[in-house]
């Protein structure tokens, strides 16, 4: 009985890619809200005046286009661990533009523009899910990746890279569910729609007079659904993806 009163009452561990803005700095707040301890990764040192709280002890400066740095930063992220981790929210994302910040297509996007967006919306999901697995394991613990409408259909503003790249994680996402599941490992992903946050593009406000719900999404309502799919009242749910956009995508 004592043993198991101290495992619920270990405080729990998130790790965070892309905490510092929109959706990936609501995710900390409202994780932390909950009594979670989160870990967040970014490209930038943690600034002295911290957007997203947490502490210098608790982020790690990665940069996710490196596939080299990325696969460094394990073994500075298991340190920071207790041999757990409850959650990975694969949440970092960029999307290039043109000079004039047009919308990059296929016919357009320079290969090396399609590297470093596969680097971090993709390949950097595999490289901590896979070097985390033990910890996750122990913890029982969840993977949320983050994907994006963009990744169904074509969008206006998404590039061709970064709408490819987020199609490429939906399916990353039931195969690591596959390949994760007998470790006791949950693999969700959330498809964000038209989400308020400072880098909407010009034009962003013509979508919403068409969707069902009339209003842009908040970085809130994709956090809340982000924990739902890292917290125990989600435990059967493994492989699938679910749209946070309005009906959007109806």
């Amino acid at each position: 009985m004592g043993a198991e009163m101290a495992k619920n009452k270990r405080r729990k561990i998130m790790l965070l890619t892309g905490a510092s803005r929109g959706i990936g700095h609501a995710t900390v707040q409202y994780f932390s809200a909950k009594g979670w301890r989160v870990i967040t990764c970014s490209r930038y040192p943690f600034p002295d005046e911290c957007p997203w709280g947490g502490g210098q002890e608790n982020h790690v400066q990665i940069d996710l286009a490196d596939p080299r740095k990325t696969i460094e930063a394990i073994e500075v992220i298991r340190n920071k661990l207790d041999g757990r981790l409850d959650a990975l929210v694969n949440n970092a994302g960029i999307s290039p533009k043109g000079p004039n910040g047009e919308r990059l297509n296929t016919l357009d996007t320079d290969l090396m523009s399609w590297g470093q967006v596969f680097h971090v919306n993709f390949f950097a999901s595999v490289v901590l899910a896979r070097g985390l697995k033990d910890e996750l394991a122990a913890a029982k613990g969840s993977v949320v990746n983050v994907t994006s409408i963009a990744g169904a259909r074509v969008h206006p503003f998404a590039g061709a890279a970064y709408a490819t790249s987020k199609a490429a994680l939906a399916a990353l996402t039931r195969e690591m569910a596959y390949d994760f599941g007998p470790l006791g490992v949950r693999v969700n992903a959330i498809a964000p729609g038209e989400v308020e946050t400072s880098i909407l593009s010009e034009g962003t406000d013509e979508i919403v007079k068409k969707l069902p719900m009339r209003r842009l999404g908040q970085p809130k309502e994709v956090a809340s659904a982000i924990y739902f799919l890292c917290s125990d009242e989600s435990s059967y749910i493994s492989g699938t993806e679910i749209e946070v956009n309005g009906a959007q995508h109806v």
